[in-house]
């Protein structure tokens, strides 16, 4: 087989409009080419872009050789509803926008001349996404050139049979009969060799007595290679097995794992929906630098590129199929289409990760609360026997609000077909659906749908579905545990979503008993869209506070939208017993005042202590600890000592003054655990400009670079606000952007406002072997420089 990239000199354009055609490579994203408007249909949901539809185009040389060959594209992700035309032949439609698919080419190319191919993309029905999606080819397109007789795409499947004397099973569908090779790959050393007989369908045993396991502290891969008469296939695999019991609670070979999970979507920030490989592995890289040892694919099947990327690095993965099953959430999403659709969905995600060993599990979609209707736990019975005919090895869980389903079945449902008609008015005065509810949780705090899901007919409408997947997946219902353990002595609970304040609390329950076996935390990164939801600003950074025009992403992530870790994961590392301390400040100038409280954000505070001007005002300042006691110190004068009540975050109020706060944490005996010191950047003010790697590779890295303005020792400034413009030599601007939510402006151009003295570009490398980047503000410079190779 061979393999072909098929990124390159693509062309663009909105439907019905080829004047304004653009030459892209892919993964693109067309929607950060549309206008964000205050009239947009998309709303909140995807940070109000005015969305079009689009048609990419591409024109490639076919050669003789190829009519002995069968031609396959893959099309890695389409968002959404992609017809795929060569040579205006219709030879594809494909309807999800986050599943990929096989177009076969062999009967619409043209051999030895010039083959077009064109998709049309239709995206510009909204709403169809509770978050931003993005438009048009955003991941991979390949190539594939196989022989007649072959090994299907997609068609070889490694299972471990045993971990203790490791033994995988090697199973290949091929197009004919004939001698089936297989050898084990240790990277260039062969392990084992096999090989048989077979008819459409190879299967055969393979003991590996001196293999490695893969597990999160040791992801060890090995390399599979299928050989068919003239064709040859690898796939990459790792040796592990996954067990799920109330007796040993969640377990990779042998050995108990609480899964310490972070709930991501498929967006990289400010590149939008592009899923460059780099920057899936990046987004993994930084989360699990973090402490997560697991993300939930938020509410969609993840990417090839992110998988590897687990694979690689030790990440355990829950993919998630949907969002909807039957009841709408938006008027034109994929709710219409799940019950004709799901079997093929599904199958093409698990063979997608089949072979891949971080995935551990499956789930079958995100607060569906068709799973209160008895139609909706028969669909759920379906859906987790059929991932079971697939994939016997991996269990099944579903992420059921449990309060909403309540809700829902008393008619008062966030959920329904009538409330996404009316969501989707432009003109409308109130908030619809889960708008409303996230603005009513933002109002209430998270203590809202917690509570609820204590109440007695919350369990009456969940417990016939969760019986009916491997594990009860809870949304907010961490309240529940302890009662529903007593109440159902067979069921394991996973957190599907949860708060950030949540995680003591579960980390506590978790340690003691096995049928607790993870947590996954709403969200580990910000991402664009449903936007708002997790921000807490104030009016120098958003000066509209209603979520509308301008507001862009969620501003609900532990990491923000550039990678950074905030506060809150400081917090969460100390829950985990990750960390021993960590510090915060709420920002002591506060503006004109936060806009509204977020259920889904903790805290506004970020690590600094430097807030020039602000002498003698009041400063809130957090500490997170595990101890007996906390005493926090400001320019060595101590002014507090507080006890964590019940959780490991306690809040000292004291007045701002430049130089020094210092907090320490003691145990009983008052011998010091741990301390955390923030201190005052100096007067003189710096330009960083600050690469992520001083090298990077020409054909698979991104450049990824952060300004920030510093005193000379590299301290932040975060009142240091100016815009920035940048220019690049030997490569090409992606993105260049900040975290902050509300963002009006584009991340396609060279300007970029700060905020809180940061911002951050994307570059991809040119032909040269170094990448130059200059920046420039009102009244300061700076530059870089990386290597690339």
């Amino acid at each position: 087989m061979e393999k072909v990239s098929f990124n390159e000199q693509w062309t663009c354009y909105p439907k019905g409009k080829n004047e304004q055609e653009v030459a892209v490579d892919v993964p693109h994203d067309a929607m950060l080419l549309d206008r964000r408007t205050d009239t947009s249909p998309s709303g909140i949901n995807a940070g109000w872009y005015d969305v079009h539809d689009y048609v990419y185009s591409k024109t490639f040389f076919v050669p003789d050789s190829y009519r002995e060959k069968e031609v396959i594209f893959e099309f890695e992700g389409v968002y959404q509803k992609a017809t795929v035309f060569i040579n205006d032949r219709q030879v594809a439609y494909h309807d999800y926008g986050y599943t990929g698919f096989f177009v076969e080419a062999k009967n619409a190319l043209k051999y030895g001349e010039e083959n077009t191919i064109r998709v049309e993309v239709i995206n510009s029905d909204q709403p169809n996404c509770r978050w931003y999606s993005g438009t048009g080819i955003y991941r991979p397109v390949w190539l594939y050139l196989l022989p007649e007789k072959h090994i299907s795409l997609q068609g070889i499947k490694i299972t471990t049979i045993d971990y203790r004397q490791p033994r995988i099973r090697v199973e290949a569908l091929i197009k004919g009969k004939g001698t089936v090779k297989v050898e084990i790959l240790d990277r260039d050393t062969v392990l084992h060799m096999a090989e048989g007989k077979a008819d459409g369908q190879f299967a055969g045993d393979i003991s590996l007595p001196q293999a490695q396991l893969w597990s999160p502290e040791t992801p060890y891969l090995y390399t599979c290679k299928v050989s068919y008469g003239e064709d040859v296939q690898e796939e990459t695999f790792g040796i592990r097995m996954v067990e799920a019991s109330g007796e040993n609670g969640f377990c990779i070979n042998g050995k108990r794992i609480i899964l310490k999970g972070a709930c991501v979507h498929h967006d990289n920030g400010i590149l939008g929906a592009c899923a460059y490989d780099y920057a899936e592995a990046r987004k993994i890289r930084i989360l699990k630098e973090n402490g997560y040892n697991a993300i939930r694919s938020a509410h969609n099947p993840c990417s090839k590129a992110m998988l590897k990327a687990c694979d690689e690095q030790g990440m355990l993965v829950m993919d998630e199929y949907t969002d909807v099953w039957y009841i709408h959430k938006t008027k034109y999403d994929y709710a219409s289409r799940v019950e004709n659709n799901y079997r093929d969905d599904l199958k093409w995600m698990v063979d997608k990760d089949y072979n891949h060993p971080s995935v551990i599990m499956y789930s079958t979609g995100n607060e569906v609360s068709e799973t209160a209707q008895k139609k909706g736990i028969q669909l759920t019975e379906k859906m987790t026997r059929y991932l079971h005919e697939l994939d016997p090895g991996r269990p099944v869980t579903c992420g059921i609000n449990i309060f909403f389903n309540f809700l829902s079945s008393m008619g008062f449902g966030v959920y329904s077909d009538k409330k996404a008609e009316k969501a989707a008015e432009v003109k409308k005065k109130t908030s619809v659906g889960s708008e409303f509810y996230n603005n009513l949780a933002g109002l209430l705090g998270s203590d809202f749908m917690k509570w609820g899901a204590t109440l007695y007919p919350c369990d009456v409408k969940t417990r016939d579905a969760f019986a009916r997947m491997d594990i009860a997946g809870y949304n907010y219902g961490i309240r529940r545990y302890r009662k529903d353990l007593r109440n159902y002595p067979e069921r394991l609970i996973l957190g599907t979503e949860t708060f950030c304040s949540d995680a003591y609390a579960f980390w506590e329950i978790a340690k003691e008993n096995k049928k607790i076996i993870g947590d996954f935390v709403w969200a580990g990164m910000d991402y664009l869209g449903e936007v708002g939801i997790g921000a807490r600003e104030y009016r120098d950074y958003a000066p509209d506070f209603t979520h509308g025009k301008g507001w862009v992403s969620a501003g609900s992530g532990r990491i923000d939208l550039t990678g950074k870790p905030l506060t809150e994961m400081a917090y969460t590392q100390v829950a985990f017993e990750q960390r021993k301390i960590g510090i915060g400040v709420i920002p002591v100038y506060q503006g004109k005042g936060p806009h509204s409280p977020s259920a889904w954000k903790m805290t506004n505070a970020i690590k600094s202590w430097s807030w020039h001007g602000c002498d003698g005002r009041k400063a809130k300042v957090e500490v997170y600890a595990r101890a007996h006691h906390i005493s926090l110190y400001v320019n060595g004068e101590c002014v507090g000592t507080k006890k964590p009540g019940g959780n490991c975050l306690v809040t000292f109020h004291t007045a701002y003054r430049d130089g020094e706060v210092r907090a320490v944490s003691y145990n009983e005996e008052n011998d010091k655990i741990a301390e955390a010191v923030l201190k005052t950047a100096g007067k003189e003010t710096i330009l960083a400009v600050e690469p992520e790697q001083d090298m990077i590779k020409r054909e698979t890295d991104l450049c990824y670079v952060r300004f920030r303005f510093t005193d000379k020792d590299g301290i932040l400034k975060p009142m240091v606000r100016e815009k920035l413009k940048i220019s690049v030599e030997g490569g090409k601007l992606l993105a260049f952007g900040s975290a902050c939510p509300f963002y009006p402006d584009s991340y396609l151009t060279d300007v970029s406002d700060t905020y809180y003295g940061e911002a951050l570009a994307v570059i991809k490398p040119g032909i040269g072997d170094k990448i130059v980047i200059k920046a420039s503000g009102k009244t300061i410079t700076g530059m870089a420089e990386v290597e690339v190779q």
